[in-house]
């Protein structure tokens, strides 16, 4: 990077454009280091907004004998689209928005692309709010006048000066990690799994010391039967599945790191265990919440809020603290980092695109007045997105792509002016019709009737009719250019590049000079070696 040479060359363009490392992507300005084909794997763990929906349930008059198949079905289905989605990046080492240009076209990935960075900037501020509202019980726990500090902000600003306050405080111990590198951030990760067990198993023992499940738990029933039962069934179903909708269609970005892709397979196993478990902690808690306060708490924090004792509070909101950062990290940060990285790979790399993240994300969007419907509704894009690449790399091209023609804007993956029409038909027509929900539950005023129960299964409906409609096109009107024998990996390419620099006698010596380069093909692929 160039030196500075004052606050005029700081503004310069080239001032912050990236190093260009030694690669075969990169060489042609369509690829930086954080963007090339790696090897690594990190798993997410569980969340406060796991918690946050089992509780809420009961808030819509689910038992807990209802609601927890009901989790246990939602994330029985996402965790195996996650490791469909999850094996294409294992298997080809290139993440969500570089792949994503095989099935929509070149330039129409940048679509999707650029709804998962605003998703992921909406879902980052939203989360720094969440644990704004950790560290305030942990201030209270320490200094409990704050509850008494005077606000001097007006009403319409939707937050008061004691949450300001909190909310600038967590968004500034975020921003640290946001400067370590995603390789060497799994020390936080493992720190959240042992801490959260063990605050939410010490919550659980709580809950039945102070209301035993006979009384509490195991004597709450459903409040609602027949249509209203099964819609609000669907609806929750639903809000399960769109917690991870976003991580199933980018978490490539983090399985591209996979040594290899057997190491995910374990995933449809094991998550809808672990993520019931955890529900019905929050559902068993919420329970004996409303036995003891008398109404359905089933935000944790303000349950928390009601405790005397302030070290469990603060121990308790610590954690839920960090599992807050965590997730913004894995699921929110590094996804708009990976993403923008596309969007400009000349001065944007992940850590880049994470600090801009954290600046829109946190303070431009304004969190504390986000509609959570619209956030929790945009599970209608993010439906057909995941079943677009789902069937594209499966059933239509059979695990055979060109990796390195995903990095050139003139390969074989531009289809019609760089939109491929059959990803673009298949998005019309899944989300036409789940809009009119979407803005319904934006502004209840704008009635839309029967319309209303397509948007309660949002998510579903969009990846299964958006996988239909989708191999329906390719099937007719096949992109016959787009068609490769076999798959073409990064590394088929890597190691033609490294043959071209041996010298003739080394290359002989080696024994690669007559090696078959199996579905390598330069001219085609248009890589710049």
């Amino acid at each position: 990077m160039p030196q500075s040479g004052g606050v005029v060359d700081f503004f310069k363009p080239s001032r912050w454009t990236l190093e260009r490392e030694e690669t075969t992507f990169a060489n042609n300005g369509w690829s930086n280091k954080d963007m090339d084909p790696i090897s690594y794997w990190v798993s997410d763990a569980t969340n406060l907004a796991v918690w946050e929906l089992a509780s809420s349930m009961l808030a819509i008059g689910l038992s807990w004998r209802q609601a927890l198949p009901c989790i246990a079905v939602a994330y029985a289905i996402i965790s195996v689209v996650m490791v469909l989605t999850g094996t294409i990046g294992a298997r080809l080492h290139v993440a969500f928005p570089v792949l994503n240009r095989s099935s929509f076209g070149f330039w129409f990935s940048y679509f999707t692309v650029f709804s998962r960075v605003l998703l992921s900037m909406f879902w980052f501020g939203i989360q720094t709010y969440n644990g704004s509202q950790c560290v305030y019980q942990m201030l209270k726990a320490i200094w409990p006048s704050i509850a008494k500090m005077p606000n001097q902000l007006p009403v319409s600003a939707n937050i008061t000066s004691s949450g300001f306050l909190c909310y600038f405080l967590y968004w500034l111990i975020q921003l640290p990690f946001l400067f370590v590198t995603p390789h060497k951030i799994r020390w936080l990760f493992l720190a959240k799994g042992v801490l959260t067990p063990i605050a939410w198993l010490a919550m659980i023992i709580w809950a039945f010391v102070k209301v035993p499940a006979s009384q509490g738990l195991f004597s709450q029933h459903a409040t609602i039967e027949g249509n209203s039962f099964s819609w609000a069934w669907l609806s929750a179903m639903n809000s399960a599945l769109g917690i991870y909708a976003s991580l199933s269609v980018n978490i490539p970005d983090f399985t591209r790191y996979a040594k290899n892709e057997r190491a995910q397979y374990v995933q449809p196993f094991i998550i809808p265990i672990a993520f019931t478990l955890c529900s019905f902690v929050g559902i068993a808690v919420t329970s004996a919440g409303i036995q003891l306060y008398g109404e359905v708490l089933w935000n944790p924090l303000l349950l928390i809020d009601r405790w005397d004792n302030r070290a469990a509070a603060f121990f308790a909101s610590f954690v839920f603290a960090l599992t807050t950062i965590g997730t913004n990290i894995s699921a929110n940060s590094l996804g708009a980092g990976n993403d923008m990285t596309v969007l400009c790979p000349k001065y944007i790399n992940i850590r880049r695109g994470q600090i801009l993240c954290a600046i829109i994300g946190g303070w431009a969007l304004c969190p504390w007045e986000i509609l959570a419907n619209f956030m929790n509704g945009y599970t209608i894009f993010l439906g057909p997105f995941a079943g677009i690449m789902v069937t594209d790399f499966y059933l239509v091209h059979k695990g055979c792509v060109d990796v390195p023609a995903m990095y050139d804007p003139s390969g074989r993956y531009r289809y019609t002016g760089g939109f491929n029409w059959r990803a673009v038909l298949a998005m019309i027509v899944t989300v036409g019709p789940t809009l009119p929900g979407l803005i319904n539950s934006i502004n209840p005023a704008i009635k839309i009737g029967y319309a209303t129960h397509l948007f309660d299964i949002a998510w579903m409906y969009g990846f299964f009719v958006a996988s239909l409609v989708y191999y329906v096109a390719s099937y007719l009107f096949p992109a016959h250019d787009t068609y490769v024998d076999c798959l073409i990996s990064a590394d088929h390419i890597d190691k033609q590049y490294e043959e071209d620099r041996k010298s003739p006698t080394e290359t002989m010596q080696s024994g690669t000079e007559g090696e078959e380069k199996k579905c390598v093909n330069v001219e085609t692929t248009k890589v710049q070696v």
